[in-house]
């Protein structure tokens, strides 16, 4: 069956749509902040006080993110490797979304009172690597959607059709699903249309059935439209794929714009990743916000993610991908000051009125500048990359890209680990370690060429 253009970019995006969700509704706005508040109940009772137990449960989170972070850093290299050389990348896909459905679904099985928090984590995990490792195979098949001049756009305009996706979905869940304290949806509706018992958290626990749903059914149009190109298959040689991996790795001598480039995105995406991954714990342990709170942040955040990405598209094929990057970095560091300074009592030791909604105020704001510098951030990375590239090696560069944003991929949540734990303190905890990355970013970026290799 002959496919237009047009329609293989709208599949390839569709994959952004279908996926969004776990980063979403998992990783940042319902699960993290239920798996939070969860294992908080966990630690005071085992006798903490509220501080340390948050403090406990924030550094809980960020271990289990950091061991999935090098599972992800030691296998993405080796896989690209093998990806490339075999000719294959559609049955990876399809491989490692099973891995998203299955570890999305089994997070139902996280319940308070007496939970599993090991179970639940490498349940978590594997969801995770799944969703990671299917990125990294349709980001190989950019290349070859469109010319040069329109790729900021195509990246772009994907990103925001993904955070629209992750937006629907999280209005979903909030309307119809999540409850708050009283035990109604925002809108006053009951659970689940009365299903789901608010009691054993069903509410929030729901959340990884439905994200297993909604990319089961929204990945059936990429899986129809999107063609990948046609390569001679040489059959599977781990060997042979190692040592192709290791002149590639070697030839960076002599490609200093992508070492640099590589670099540079190593530190920058570990920073981003961890603040999306622990900006709801955030939520819930400083201030004290309800799931269904920071699920209305998480839609805000995500419309203006959507919003920026398209426009950072714009301003990225018109005035190329580094520019945009520069940018955001600058901007995600002063949200990173703006959260180190502030608590419930007080900004930087200057105090709120008792019962202030100032610090909510101020944190919604961060979440529009999060979503908007995050959003725009990742579409332009993926153009800056394909700059460094062409249709022919796309795996093999993608499989790089893989390398360096996975090789420390556990570095920004264990860096947040390591500070939260040493400080006894969340807005310490994840500030100062991301600052460092942000600007180790923007220093390694300044030997990237505008236009890569091109």
């Amino acid at each position: 069956m002959t496919v237009s253009a047009r329609k293989r970019i709208w599949g390839w995006w569709f994959f952004d749509w279908a996926s969004q969700p776990y980063a979403t509704l998992l990783l940042t706005f319902i699960f993290g902040p239920y798996f939070a508040e969860v294992a908080r109940a966990h630690f005071a009772g085992q006798g903490m006080d509220a501080e340390a137990a948050g403090a406990a449960a924030q550094a809980y989170w960020g271990w289990g993110q950091t061991a999935s972070g090098v599972l992800i850093a030691c296998l993405a290299p080796i896989l690209g490797a093998v990806a490339d050389q075999s000719g294959r990348r559609m049955l990876w896909i399809w491989i490692f979304s099973a891995f998203y459905v299955v570890g999305a679904w089994m997070l139902w099985n996280l319940v308070p009172g007496e939970p599993d928090l090991l179970r639940a984590m490498i349940f978590f995990g594997l969801g995770l690597i799944g969703m990671e490792f299917a990125t990294i195979f349709t980001n190989s098949l950019m290349p070859g959607l469109t010319a040069d001049e329109n790729m900021g756009r195509v990246s772009g305009s994907g990103f925001a059709f993904g955070y629209l996706g992750g937006i629907i979905s999280l209005a979903i869940m909030l309307v119809f699903f999540v409850a708050e304290p009283s035990g109604q949806t925002r809108v006053g509706l009951a659970p689940g249309f009365g299903l789901l018992d608010y009691t054993a958290r069903e509410d929030a626990r729901i959340v990884g059935p439905f994200t297993a749903l909604w990319y089961a059914v929204f990945m059936v149009p990429f899986f129809l439209w999107v063609r990948e190109p046609r390569t001679a298959s040489r059959g599977i040689n781990v060997g042979r794929a190692m040592a192709e991996l290791w002149q590639l790795l070697k030839s960076l001598k002599v490609r200093r714009s992508l070492a640099a480039y590589l670099l540079s995105s190593m530190f920058y995406r570990d920073a981003l990743n961890a603040l999306y991954t622990f900006g709801g714990v955030y939520a819930s342990g400083v201030l004290g916000w309800s799931i269904g709170k920071i699920g209305l942040f998480g839609v805000v955040a995500a419309i203006s993610a959507a919003l920026f990405s398209w426009l950072g598209g714009k301003m990225d094929s018109a005035r190329g991908p580094k520019p945009v990057i520069t940018l955001s970095m600058v901007v995600l560091i002063a949200v990173c000051l703006v959260i180190a300074g502030m608590s419930r009592e007080a900004f930087y030791g200057i105090p709120f009125a008792e019962g202030s909604s100032m610090p909510d105020t101020v944190f919604y704001i961060c979440g529009i500048v999060i979503g908007a510098a995050g959003g725009t951030l990742q579409a332009s990375s993926r153009t800056m990359m394909v700059f460094h590239t062409s249709a022919e090696r796309a795996t093999e560069a993608f499989g790089l890209y893989a390398l360096s944003g996975k090789a420390t991929a556990f570095l920004g949540p264990f860096s947040v680990a390591i500070f939260t734990t040493l400080s006894g303190s969340q807005r310490i905890g994840i500030a100062i370690p991301l600052i460092a990355l942000f600007l180790l970013g923007i220093l390694l970026l300044s030997w990237v060429n505008p236009r890569g290799e091109r």
